[in-house]
């Protein structure tokens, strides 16, 4: 028996649908992605997936980190071996464009320049940029690991070197233009080195007047061409009165650059072994604010569960800050495919991630229906 929908049928179904879509924005009006861009083997299986996948699941922002893994113009001597070229990045634009995605390019400053003895182009290319030269690393410096008796995580650039911004603007800009982006993500998470007590400008320096002014000083420059500035909060964080430690929160006293920072700075809140409620903190001192997982599915939906709550109950003036959900993954964009689609089993460091991004978005698009 075949079965016509009158006109008004028709339209009670559509207007269900855009009434429970822009329930979903106002909720989060970020529901994002963060990965690392494809490398040019996997481009092609990667549009097809922000195509496929993405797009069906409301996600609705997606930020690649890209690095140094692009054909640089203006700096050719910071590509990585066989980088991205202006038309692989093309390719991912214009599918997050007919999908309604925003793409946002994060290229790591300030801390991030090295995986302990494995430095990245920028020092490679300027070691003088280097906050802490002394600190053994490269050919030589043998398998570092953590903890170290130089305490090497990752190195930083000095945020007060004469030249570093000459060059990292030119990289930013180039970037923002291929990618058509209209918000910036700088990265600027887990910065251990800053403030060295051996650098000649940084020595002796309040390590949160110096952090916030990276900070600004990166987000005036993007304000000169309209565009937003994104970074991880958890600088931003006292580490000790949280008892949330030295990676997700800041144990070298960055934390009082939270009242130092430019109000319009989006926050990316990241949390992976616990829904610790930080969120509030960043809304409370103005900012808008992202809660991120990364591989507990349960840690995932309590963090969605508490957005929606601090939403919710939140003032009027507040209310806004609520910014959203991002699922971050870290590792290639290969191996997440891979384990995406089940060529091979997640091996995450601290659960699944590929669960994880199925459950947020499973938890997220709910809301939809709910009362």
């Amino acid at each position: 028996m075949k079965r016509f929908f009158t006109p008004f049928v028709l339209l009670l179904v559509f207007t269900g649908s855009l009434f429970a879509q822009v329930k979903l924005d106002s909720l989060l009006p970020v529901r994002g992605l963060c990965i690392a861009a494809p490398d040019k083997e996997n481009l092609d299986r990667f549009v097809s997936f922000i195509d496929e996948e993405l797009v069906s699941m409301n996600v609705n922002t997606l930020v690649l980190r890209i690095d140094y893994n692009y054909e640089f113009k203006s700096h050719p001597e910071l590509r990585s071996e066989n980088p991205l070229s202006k038309g692989d990045v093309k390719k991912m634009v214009k599918t997050c464009q007919q999908g309604g995605i925003r793409l946002i390019p994060q290229v790591n400053l300030l801390g991030h320049q090295s995986w302990y003895q494995r430095v990245g182009q920028l020092l490679i290319a300027y070691p003088e940029f280097n906050e802490t030269p002394w600190v053994p690393v490269g050919e030589g410096s043998g398998d570092m690991k953590w903890p170290n008796e130089w305490g090497l995580y990752c190195l930083s650039y000095c945020p007060l070197h004469p030249e570093v911004h000459d060059v990292v603007f030119d990289v930013v800009d180039e970037i923002l233009e291929v990618f058509e982006a209209d918000a910036f993500h700088a990265g600027m998470d887990e910065v251990f080195y800053l403030g060295d007590e051996k650098c000649p400008r940084c020595s002796g320096r309040d390590k949160a007047e110096l952090f916030a002014g990276e900070v600004n000083k990166i987000r005036n420059h993007l304000a000169r061409r309209g565009t937003e500035l994104w970074i991880w909060g958890d600088r931003m964080i006292d580490g000790k009165t949280t008892g949330i430690g030295e990676w997700a929160a800041s144990m070298n006293n960055t934390h009082r650059s939270i009242d130092m920072i430019a109000k319009d700075v989006v926050i990316n809140d990241w949390h992976y072994n616990r829904p610790d409620p930080t969120a509030i903190l960043f809304a409370m001192k103005g900012f808008k604010v992202i809660s991120c997982p990364y591989a507990q599915a349960e840690v995932a939906k309590a963090q969605v569960r508490m957005m929606v709550d601090l939403k919710k109950h939140a003032t009027e003036i507040t209310r806004d800050n609520y910014y959203g959900m991002m699922q971050t993954v870290w590792t290639s964009a290969g191996n997440f495919l891979d384990e995406y689609y089940g060529i091979k089993e997640p091996a995450g460091r601290r659960g699944n991630q590929v669960e994880c991004f199925k459950v947020l978005f499973e938890e997220i698009n709910k809301l939809k229906d709910d009362e």
